[in-house]
């Protein structure tokens, strides 16, 4: 079992807490380390966040969302061994050229530790604000994806779509790693039929053991129905009412086919939190680590 530490960002916002998070992560035994993103929130907001039962986001205009990939380079030395990741990051939202000059600059930088976990967005009002259109942001995110792929593998890449048209051009540096892992988001149908079509990764947001086998089930259904090997899709998934029995929780989340346990940094805010994320380590993360 590998264990991630999400949302690390959002509770390492200053410079030296950043590094100390990261250092006591890969001390604990950590595999990876990952930043979410909102570029803003919207003062108010009536899309329905998808994780809560009530439909509201467990943040506060003011809840610090740190730009993940700026993050992830700051910090991307003081913990060599870390897997650097985005859970996750918006791409519609983003020019797929220069998103893809950003990731295989931070992979070039990082000896390859780049993974992007994806979704195409669930707050309207953020598209709003940014000017990005809101509807069909799920082709859009699909081919960013092909773009940015064109891109990484070689030089004189062209593309031509519905949303991103090139003429042949070359980004360089490219990644080190030849395929940049690429993590689908989501816990819907569309998102699953993503994780088939285009994903090496599915992170559902479901912490539920029961609705998170459901999840994977259609999950490799899908993979079965498009002549893909579920194998090829790692799952990775969040802990959540787990952390009361930590060790079973995890070993419950291998049983299910989980391969990377998302361990969420909010845990260990607040005075003392470090030191509950190194005691988490030596308790959890270093006896059932792969």
């Amino acid at each position: 079992m590998k264990f991630g530490l999400a949302f690390a960002s959002s509770i390492g916002i200053e410079g030296d807490g950043a590094l100390e998070i990261c250092r006591r992560a890969e001390a604990a035994g950590f595999e990876s380390v990952w930043g979410g993103e909102h570029v803003i929130l919207p003062s108010t907001i009536e899309s329905a966040y998808p994780y809560t039962a009530d439909g509201k986001i467990p943040a506060q205009p003011d809840t610090p969302i740190p730009d993940p990939l700026i993050w992830l380079a700051f910090v991307a030395a003081m913990a060599p061994t870390l897997r650097l990741g985005t859970c996750i990051l918006i791409v519609p939202q983003r020019n797929p050229l220069v998103l893809a000059k950003e990731l295989a600059t931070l992979d070039r930088l990082s000896g390859g530790r780049v993974e992007l976990g994806i979704g195409v967005g669930w707050l309207k009002e953020e598209f709003d604000a940014l000017g990005v259109p809101w509807e069909r942001r799920g082709a859009r995110n699909d081919e960013y994806i092909a773009a940015m792929r064109a891109l990484w593998a070689g030089p004189h890449a062209e593309y031509h779509g519905e949303f991103v048209d090139f003429a042949p051009v070359t980004c360089s540096p490219r990644p080190v790693q030849a395929r940049i892992p690429v993590l689908v988001g989501g816990d819907t149908p569309a998102a699953i039929r993503r994780a088939v079509r285009i994903a090496d990764g599915y992170f559902p947001g479901e912490g539920n053991a029961d609705r998170l086998a459901q999840l994977i089930a259609a999950l490799r259904q899908g993979c079965e129905q498009h002549d893909r090997d579920p194998g090829s899709i790692e799952i990775n998934a969040m802990f959540g009412a787990q952390m009361a029995d930590p060790v079973a929780g995890a070993e419950q989340l291998t049983a299910l086919g989980v391969g990377r346990v998302m361990i969420p940094a909010f845990f260990f805010a607040g005075p003392g939190g470090l030191d509950r994320l190194s005691e988490f380590g030596e308790r959890v993360v270093l006896p059932l680590r792969g």
